[in-house]
């Protein structure tokens, strides 16, 4: 199995920024495909970004040129830099990761997610 961790959530001001991160633990043998998704309340949960192993993200257009998400392959972790929040970015946010195990079995891990609230 693959645990996940996030951290960094918290209270922004609309217009403001936070950085959320992910660390990723457990028999892992290589991570394939690295995601965000976000929850809100009464609403289903999205995917807002994925990232490749190779480094290549793609956004959902409700966040593109805001949100910048990275991954550390070493570490693997997995962060995403939120800037210009809006109040409607309020939402719990997941990591989520394919992880190739050390059983040879590929198997998808979420986190507990992570409070984001963007209000004034």
């Amino acid at each position: 199995q693959v645990q996940l961790v996030e951290s960094g959530g918290g209270l922004a001001q609309p217009g403001g920024s936070l950085r959320l991160s992910c660390a990723a633990s457990g028999r892992i043998l290589n991570i394939r495909a690295m995601r965000w998704f976000r929850q809100a309340p009464g609403k289903e949960r999205e995917l807002v970004v994925s990232i490749t192993n190779g480094g290549r993200p793609n956004y959902a257009d409700f966040v593109k040129g805001r949100f910048t998400i990275s991954r550390d392959n070493a570490k693997n972790t997995v962060s995403l830099q939120m800037n210009s929040l809006k109040p409607e970015d309020t939402a719990v946010y997941y990591c989520n990761a394919d992880a190739l195990i050390s059983s040879g079995l590929m198997t998808t891990g979420w986190g507990q997610g992570t409070q984001v609230t963007v209000s004034s």
